[in-house]
């Protein structure tokens, strides 16, 4: 019998890239035996849940689809017995059946625990900084000083329940929040323990509505073929921007999908839910986007962040600061999915944040193609973004790139190594809508700016009409003022020079 599942299970991982009436069959074929089969190896049991939720995400034929959700909100079941340990990894955990511990942050937590009461509890077990909660519960709870003061290890677990009036886990949880500053609680750092059942919160059953399902029939768009200069000729993308009852709803899913995967964004944790909008990118992909509430906007850039969806299923998520004609592009695809389209969807976003936000100049942060990210260097994510037209914003490390272009054209499987990748990663890249274009922004850095600032005392022109088109209902009209305002020339050469100096 394990040879069977392992056979089935490569057949199956095979048959992701393949497509046609013949390979929607047999991968239907090998879904319904694997439907039925009994693993108990943790990692086949795994392999199989990220296997399937590809498929479910990619599909061939509506059967495939219909068989990929009955394996998937079959996972409670499946993992019963099994370690829980090995599905808590941040590359595997939020399988349905499974939890996790973390400790989430003020926003996160009073998310998770209103909306979640009687699955989130505090892990007291896993919590490495119990005696910070001294001085804090001592002014909350009576005669906890009593405690705290004068005794050796008090026991602030038992001080928590002996509180009266709660229900569950989850208004313990919540009643503490209410007494803390965010940033108190933050320093704490509580551990949670989320028990993820059959919720929709499970990576397992995460689905967005999605009337028409795309179905994969050929072959998929590969890099070689997407170009993002022909993306921003295409046809605009239209955008709605959705009602306050349907946003709230893809907020919280937003914020689950990232939560089970230990993973916060500032815009999930800050979102502005009055101005939420949607688009359809084609081929499955919906995506969401908004930006942050005035009381939570950054001093200069203008921040928005968003999640993409592949026939309902969440794939992975983008976050964006514009600044004028600029904008940094942080993009990640969950690592189920990153056989998929990537090239194409990251074109497409970037056609949609220039129509909608007026940015012509992208930039990658050095981080995201390896400066301090091993997987970023394991991947070879400097050539994923090189393809697609990007180039060094370093005439350095841009020349560095052009001998190893260079190499790989000589010399048939040359892969370049870990060590000039990290090399490659000292700059960040940069894209332009136009050749030779948004070069003045290559050394730019907005901590340089915030530096200057401080050590000479210098302010920047024209603040007050900064700040109040900052405070608008929406961080859209500021960017298009910038943008196009001839108020904001002179703003724009001192933001240039000043972040452009190193300090």
């Amino acid at each position: 019998m394990p040879g069977g599942v392992l056979g089935w299970l490569d057949q199956l991982a095979a048959l992701k890239g393949r497509f046609g009436r013949d390979e929607a069959r047999s991968t239907a074929t090998i879904l319904e035996k694997l439907k039925t089969a009994r693993l108990r190896d943790p990692e086949q049991v795994i392999r199989l849940h990220e296997t399937v939720l590809f498929l479910r995400a990619y599909p061939q034929s509506p059967r495939v689809l219909r068989i990929a959700d009955q394996i998937l909100f079959s996972f409670q079941d499946r993992v019963r017995g099994l370690d829980p340990a090995e599905f808590e990894y941040a590359d595997v955990s939020g399988i349905a059946g499974t939890g996790l511990s973390t400790n989430f942050s003020y926003d996160i937590a009073r998310s998770l625990a209103t909306r979640y009461p009687r699955s989130i509890r505090i892990n007291w077990e896993k919590y490495a900084h119990m005696d910070r909660l001294g001085p804090v519960l001592a002014r909350l709870l009576p005669l906890a000083a009593e405690d705290w003061s004068v005794e050796s290890h008090v026991d602030w677990q038992r001080w928590v329940e002996a509180r009266r009036g709660s229900k569950n886990d989850g208004d313990t949880i919540l009643w503490l929040l209410k007494q803390l500053q965010p940033e108190i609680y933050d320093l704490l750092e509580i551990p949670l323990r989320w028990e993820l059942g059959q919720s929709g919160a499970a990576r397992s059953r995460t689905r967005i509505p999605r009337r028409e399902i795309f179905y994969h029939t050929g072959p998929f768009l590969k890099r070689s073929g997407v170009s993002i200069r022909a993306e921003f000729a295409s046809p605009k993308i239209p955008a709605e921007r959705v009602s306050r009852k349907r946003a709230q709803k893809v907020l919280d899913l937003i914020a689950d999908t990232s939560a089970v995967r230990y993973r916060e964004l500032y815009g999930f944790s800050h979102p502005d839910a009055a101005h939420v909008y949607h688009a359809d990118l084609g081929r499955g992909i919906d995506f969401y986007f908004f930006g942050v509430p005035r009381q939570s906007r950054l001093p200069l850039r203008a921040y928005h962040s968003g999640m993409y969806f592949k026939n309902g299923v969440p794939i992975g998520y983008v976050e964006v600061m514009s600044l004028f004609e600029r904008m940094e592009v942080g993009f990640n695809l969950y690592y189920t999915f990153r056989e998929g389209e990537t090239a194409w969807l990251y074109a497409r976003l970037l056609k949609l944040f220039h129509e909608q936000l007026g940015v012509t100049c992208f930039s990658i942060d050095p981080y995201q193609i390896g400066q301090d990210n091993d997987e970023a260097i394991e991947s070879g994510a400097f050539w994923f973004y090189r393809k697609l037209g990007f180039r060094s914003g370093s005439k350095e490390t841009e020349a560095l790139a052009e001998r190893e272009e260079a190499k790989i054209a000589r010399k048939p499987g040359y892969r370049t190594p870990p060590s000039i990748l990290r090399r490659l990663a000292e700059a960040p890249l940069i894209y332009s809508d136009a050749p030779g274009r948004g070069r003045e922004w290559d050394r730019f850095e907005i901590r340089n700016v915030g530096y200057h600032m401080a050590r000479t005392g210098e302010e920047l022109d024209g603040t007050m009409d900064l700040l109040e088109a900052k405070n608008g209902p929406e961080e859209k009209r500021y960017l298009r003022l910038l943008q196009t305002d001839p108020e904001f020339a002179t703003l724009r050469r001192q933001v240039l020079t000043w972040g452009s100096r190193k300090h």
